[in-house]
């Protein structure tokens, strides 16, 4: 399945369907939901990064129970923008986690996510490394999820499908 432009992905969803966020980690993916209006993300959980089939498999099941027909997948470029080796995994992971769901997808910058959600749970929540660790992925998921949200809103990309 190609990648998708996210408004493009936007416009072809179903009406009421949610987005997933997925922030692909070294261990751990975070997994963000939308809401069904695509206004608002919430973290939803963290799942253990392990053979594609096993993920894919694990997605589609969160996208079956939570009514989700597309993916956003974080995209880590350098911070001056550039699209450098771990841009290209994400990007390779995502078509190939989009073939394996049968999901579209659509990438999205995602560079400072989990520093700057990190930095809220210190300074605003006063959470300990600890509980920090629990959190974060799902958090720095759906951080970058309502930045696309947020982006997108309003786009001239038409009414969704439906």
């Amino acid at each position: 399945m190609p990648i998708f432009n996210l408004s493009q992905l936007r416009t072809a969803l179903p009406r009421e369907a949610r987005l997933i966020g997925l922030d692909p980690g070294k261990r751990v993916i975070g997994v963000a939901l939308s809401d069904v209006l695509l206004m608002l993300a919430s973290p939803y959980k963290g799942l253990a990064r392990g053979k594609l089939a096993a993920n894919a498999a694990e997605i589609a099941a969160i996208a079956r129970k939570e009514g989700a027909g597309g993916l956003v997948v974080g995209l880590p470029l350098g911070l001056d923008g550039s699209f450098g080796p771990a841009a290209q995994a994400a990007k390779d992971w995502a078509i190939a986690l989009s073939a394996a769901t049968g999901l579209p997808a659509a990438l999205w910058d995602e560079r400072l996510s989990s520093s700057a959600v990190n930095r809220m749970m210190i300074e605003e929540a006063d959470l300990t490394r600890g509980k920090r660790a629990k959190a974060v992925d799902a958090a720095a998921a759906a951080y970058m999820l309502q930045a696309a949200l947020d982006a997108t809103r309003g786009a001239p990309d038409g009414p969704r499908q439906g």
